[in-house]
């Protein structure tokens, strides 16, 4: 049932829709078991059941009209009347002759018209009934507002592109549908196990039923194609067109639970409903972001946590980002003792802080009850803001030596205060410096975003306290993290000893070493012989070290729990102090958090036997100007196992960020994409097959700066047990007279109108000689 509310909620969260106004619409043959459970997950206090609601799909395939929809891009201001109008024209001809060709004469023909519009310098369309440009915009506005929760009006309208429909041909046979039942008594009864127990509950026919009988819940409902199961708390009335109306009638009461040991099922529960207020912030934060990074590419993580400042649950956002968050709210909490106020929000980015590297913003929400002095809870988002200042646009040089090359710095910086935004203290922030941020309106528009998803956070735990009590939550809090040790204590008990020695682009390497211990089921990681700090950007903070470990861990359960701090109590952690992965300030760290935890997790799975190397690398690209900025990670093969191939072409590991849509990167950019696909037989050779990498070349249309910052460009990723390492990946600029370049693994160039950057990932490492299938 949690699966399905979850899988809802997400759903109407990403289109705007507040579910609570709605009822809950069932169907399918098993649709009518699960409704009454599933409205109360969601917290809707009507279900319908319509006439034939078993077979509702296949009678609506009977019944529907033939539909043809014809569409064709513009790319035109919505204020151009001319040009639309001739697509319009254009696409309503087609889908009519294309519909008349498939039986169905114009003359009985019904014909849709739609504009797909947007706001200049976005992506994301809404589709609105071709109308005049007044009534378009207004209409577009306010789908705006209703879904993104803001408008731009100060922004033009642009419509990507004008769709026609053309439908007709269907059955055109109303549904006068009669309930003719007269019973008004069930047919029998059936043992049935409901609130906690097992008792006998009445069984009704719906054929026979009577309209406006009452039923009381505990019953069920059978019919042909369908059962529908009233649960205790609803009733049910079928009305004269034979539609089943269930309602809830009395208040929903929470069984006993008891705290002191966790109930199997609800822990499972408790799982889904931790990781589903994570899910709905992120679905917030998508919807209301106005960046590229955030809205598009996906590049944000949003968490909840205790009052400890421990990680609880996730949503499935970046791995970097999520086993690194419990540091930045431990960091605000140490920083601002006893003074943390109902209404505040704090914001952090400084990688000796509990931070990954700068344009990495945590927004942190603390959750107050009642009169209470001290935060019960914590939600926080964490997004990849496209410029925080810099020698470089994007904020990610690849020749930075201190932590000041790479942007502004934020501490425990207080965004909101008694629920005020003190956005004019964040706009100084952002201007301090020798390199202040490039566009922090931007920055702004994100952080008001962020602020809007921990705003449904705190919503949501709070129902979740008033729901099921506050000591139920925190009992479940305590042990969902006690789950999630005993899985990787499970883990710990098949793993064998192991190091790795690590090798780096920049000649430094990443040494760890497994000790497994039998008796305590616990496990030492020491990354003691790692090299020193380096005079480059590749040092990683020990937040980021910790988040590789916890995500190894975790992906080695195999087992559906929630990312969280559990996972690390059976692991003792060594990182000695000024080593690469434990540096001082102010070391600069902005590949550290990109390129060198893909590394550390690397590392660990080679050290553990269990994975060949994948890329190594997110062969992070950045470009801009004054005009322009914008940053990307590409993806590349990941590494073979003992019983699995890698996986061609594919974001991996510390990074599961989207990729712009080419279509869109070209329109908003002065750049054309000429060549984008797998990069054939880059994964290692072995009895498994390391995973492809990708080529992707870009040409640039005006002057831009181009930084890449990546790995695995000397050497390719390891394979494992024999298996052959993956090829090593290039980067090379070619100038507009054909002139060749391979830049370094971190390199930055100015390019010109003309010229054109081309990418080669790292294929993932081979496992196993090659031939040996066993």
């Amino acid at each position: 049932v949690e699966h399905m509310a979850r899988a809802i909620k997400r759903v109407s969260v990403e289109r705007g829709h507040d579910i609570k106004k709605y009822s809950l619409l069932t169907f399918g043959g098993a649709g009518g078991q699960h409704a009454c459970l599933t409205a109360d997950a969601l917290g809707i206090d009507t279900v319908i059941v319509p006439p034939f609601s078993g077979v509702l799909s296949a009678l609506g395939m009977g019944l529907a009209d033939q539909r043809v929809i014809m569409d064709q891009a513009t790319e035109c201001p919505l204020a151009a009347a001319e040009p639309l109008e001739k697509a319009i024209e254009i696409v309503k001809q087609k889908a009519r002759e294309s519909l008349a060709a498939q039986g169905v004469p114009v003359a009985e023909q019904t014909i849709s018209l739609r504009v797909r519009a947007k706001y200049n310098g976005t992506d994301s369309t809404l589709v609105v009934p071709f109308a005049c440009h007044d009534e378009m915009r207004t209409t577009f506005e306010q789908a705006h507002k209703e879904q993104f929760g803001f408008t731009e009006p100060d922004q033009p309208i642009y419509v990507e592109a004008v769709e026609a429909e053309a439908s007709g041909g269907g059955a055109n046979a109303a549904l006068n549908i009669i309930a003719t039942g007269t019973s008004t008594s069930p047919e029998t009864t059936t043992p049935v196990f409901t609130e906690g127990k097992r008792q006998n509950v009445p069984v009704f026919r719906r054929e026979t039923l009577a309209p406006k009988t009452p039923i009381t819940g505990p019953a069920i409902i059978l019919e042909n194609g369908g059962t529908t199961v009233l649960e205790p708390g609803w009733t049910a009335h079928l009305q004269a067109n034979d539609t089943l109306v269930l309602e809830r009638t009395s208040a929903r009461t929470m069984r006993a639970i008891d705290i002191t040991r966790p109930d199997p099922i609800m822990l499972e529960i408790f799982n889904n409903l931790f990781m589903s207020v994570a899910e709905e912030m992120g679905g917030v934060l998508a919807k209301t972001a106005h960046s590229v990074n955030v809205k598009e590419r996906l590049d944000f993580s949003c968490a909840v946590f205790d009052r400890d400042g421990k990680l609880i649950a996730n949503a499935p956002h970046m791995p970097v980002h999520l086993g690194s968050m419990g540091e930045s709210v431990t960091s605000i909490m140490k920083a601002r003792g006893g003074t943390i106020k109902p209404g505040d929000v704090f914001m952090l980015n400084d990688p000796f802080a509990g931070g990954t590297h700068l344009p990495d913003i945590t927004v942190i929400t603390p959750i107050f009850f009642g009169e209470e002095p001290k935060p019960h809870f914590y939600v926080a988002s964490r997004g990849h803001h496209a410029d925080v200042g810099g020698i470089s646009p994007g904020s990610m040089p690849p020749n930075s030596r201190t932590i000041e090359d790479e942007g502004i710095r934020f501490s425990d910086f207080l965004l909101v205060s008694k629920g005020t935004f003190r956005e004019a203290a964040v706009r100084d922030r952002l201007a301090e410096g020798p390199f202040p941020a490039r566009n922090p309106d931007q920055n702004i528009a994100d952080l008001k975003a962020q602020v809007a998803a921990n705003e449904r956070g705190v919503a949501l735990v709070k129902k979740l306290a008033s729901d099921f009590g506050r000591d139920v939550v925190d009992a479940y809090m305590a042990h969902v993290q006690d789950n999630a040790e005993e899985a990787v204590r499970r883990v710990i008990d098949r793993l064998k000893d192991g190091t790795f020695t690590y090798p780096m682009d920049c000649g430094a390497e990443v040494h760890v070493a497994l000790s497994v211990d039998r008796m305590s089921r616990s496990v030492i990681v020491d990354f003691t012989g790692t090299s020193p700090a380096q005079n480059s950007n590749f040092n990683a903070p020990l937040a980021v070290t910790k988040a590789a470990v916890l995500y190894v861990f975790r992906t080695l359960t195999g087992e559906d729990i929630p990312l969280n701090a559990g996972c690390l109590k059976p692991i003792r952690l060594i990182v000695p102090t000024g080593c690469m992965l434990n540096p001082a300030p102010p070391a600069a760290v902005v590949a550290g958090n990109v390129e060198t935890s893909q590394v550390v997790t690397n590392a660990l799975f080679l050290a553990a036997g269990t994975m060949a190397a994948a890329q190594g690398t997110m062969n992070n690209l950045t470009f801009g100007n004054a005009t322009h900025q914008y940053y990307e990670t590409i993806a590349g093969g990941t590494g073979a196992g003992p019983t699995f191939d890698g996986t061609d072409a594919i974001q991996s590991h510390m990074t599961n960020s989207r990729l712009t849509d080419v279509e869109v990167m070209e329109w908003r950019y002065p750049v054309r994409i000429e060549e984008f696909g797998i990069r054939a037989h880059s994964g290692g050779e072995g009895a498994h097959r390391g995973g492809c990498g990708i080529t992707r070349s870009i040409r640039f249309l005006e002057e831009m700066e181009v930084s890449i910052l990546s790995g695995h460009r000397q050497a390719g990723p390891p394979g494992l047990a024999g298996g052959e390492p993956g090829q090593p990946g290039q980067t090379t600029l070619v100038r507009k007279g054909g002139e060749a370049t391979t830049l370094k693994a971190s390199d930055g160039v100015t390019v010109e109108a003309g010229d054109m950057i081309k990418i080669e990932t790292p294929g993932g490492g081979g496992y196993g000689p090659t031939g040996d299938a066993s």
